[in-house]
């Protein structure tokens, strides 16, 4: 599982230019079962993405398609952690 820790580099009314963009890219890994959860920071100063990717590769490689990432806009950092406890409710997704 992976923590996926952006900060905006730009003020938010340059971000929001491309939230709709950004929207449609997070739809496309939730569907693809890559992406479990997202949403802002509060303060609104970035956001956190969590996913079961294959590997830290593969995320930086679809990390690349976020429209925040391709017009500079966040930086990401990436944290990889094992799941040792959970929700029984999460026991299927995390297999």
């Amino acid at each position: 599982m992976f923590i996926i820790d952006l900060n905006y580099l730009v003020p938010l009314e340059q971000l929001d230019e491309y939230i709709v963009a950004h929207r449609q890219y997070l739809d496309k890994y939730y569907n693809t079962g890559r992406f479990i959860a997202s949403g802002a920071k509060i303060p609104r100063t970035g956001g956190i993405i969590l996913s079961l990717a294959g590997s830290a590769e593969e995320l930086e490689q679809i990390i690349t398609e976020d429209p925040f990432y391709q017009h500079n806009l966040a930086e990401f950092k990436i944290t990889q952690f094992l799941t040792s406890k959970h929700h029984p409710a999460l026991a299927d997704l995390l297999k």
